[in-house]
């Protein structure tokens, strides 16, 4: 072969490189979030018929042996987890076919099509995916009103979520404690103070839970402004913060948690933490009656 047959032959490969790596950049995110509608089935199934959305991801990252790095990842946006965000897709998905309860009370409930599903194969998947794409066409130009798929909001359902959580992570640390201080007060909690000193274990408050008129904890709290996970390493080190100081702990934050951090908040033989997420906790923060 002489130099310009080689030079071309070369150059040929060099193109066909490039188009494969141009196709896979270009490649729908659509295909990222399917590999979680079966996951998504089996974990409520396991969960009885019904869960929570931290129940259901957490049996996932089991299922699929999700590193904690994996259930970290954030969006670009900084809003929540790529892996929460495409578990919640698949949700989604499965609630316009018809195998999940699109009921908005944050319980994720089998239906009696989803009972009867049985293993979700690639073609049930491409199933799924045509009968939403063809429930969310546009009346006029024939446009799918359905995104493509992870990496975006989820649809105006959740995009009140969405909202308040960027905007509680542009405001200053201060601000976020002073938004955790009045969660706190509206949950019940009196004497909330922030406290917000450097170097103190990464305790931001604390507050007194009064049960009844003989029963009160004290209980310290963390206010952590996170585009990620929290971790069970975060989880720890503030339990060694507060142990001897308070008889139970708090950790409120923008971000999530991943399932190892929830494990360790409820270890056998250590103080319970309690984990709150307040995307999560929007519905009874909703139901609330702040002036």
């Amino acid at each position: 072969m002489n130099h310009e047959a080689a030079a071309a032959e070369a150059a040929s490969l060099d193109r066909q490189r490039d188009d494969i790596v141009n196709r896979s950049k270009d490649k729908k995110p659509a295909a990222q979030f399917t590999r979680y509608l079966g996951p998504v089935i089996e974990a409520i199934r396991e969960l009885g018929g019904s869960g929570r959305p931290d129940e259901v991801r957490a049996v996932i990252a089991r299922m699929l042996s999700i590193s904690e790095a994996g259930q970290s990842e954030p969006l670009p946006s900084g809003v929540q987890t790529r892996f929460e965000n495409q578990v919640h897709w698949a949700r989604f998905y499965l609630a316009k076919a018809g195998y999940i309860d699109s009921s908005q009370r944050g319980v994720w409930t089998l239906t009696e099509k989803g009972r009867n599903l049985g293993a979700v194969s690639p073609a049930e998947v491409q199933n799924i995916i045509r009968e939403v794409s063809a429930q969310a066409k546009a009346p006029e130009g024939g446009t799918s009103t359905v995104p493509e798929g992870a990496g975006t909001t989820l649809p105006a359902e959740t995009d009140y979520r969405d909202d308040l959580a960027q905007t509680l992570q542009s405001l200053p640390p201060a601000g976020f404690e002073r938004f955790c201080q009045r969660v706190l007060r509206e949950s019940g909690f009196q004497d909330v103070t922030v406290t917000g000193r450097s170097g103190d274990g990464g305790i931001d408050g604390i507050g007194i839970l009064q049960v009844n008129a003989l029963v009160s904890f004290k209980v310290l709290f963390q206010c952590k402004k996170y585009a990620g996970s929290v971790t069970p390493s975060h989880v720890r080190d503030f339990r060694g913060a507060m142990t001897g100081r308070a008889d139970k702990g708090i950790i409120i934050t923008t971000g999530s948690f991943t399932s190892e951090a929830r494990k360790e908040a409820i270890r056998d033989g250590a103080p319970p933490i309690e984990l709150v997420d307040v995307r999560s906790s929007l519905p009874c923060l909703r139901s609330s009656n702040w002036d």
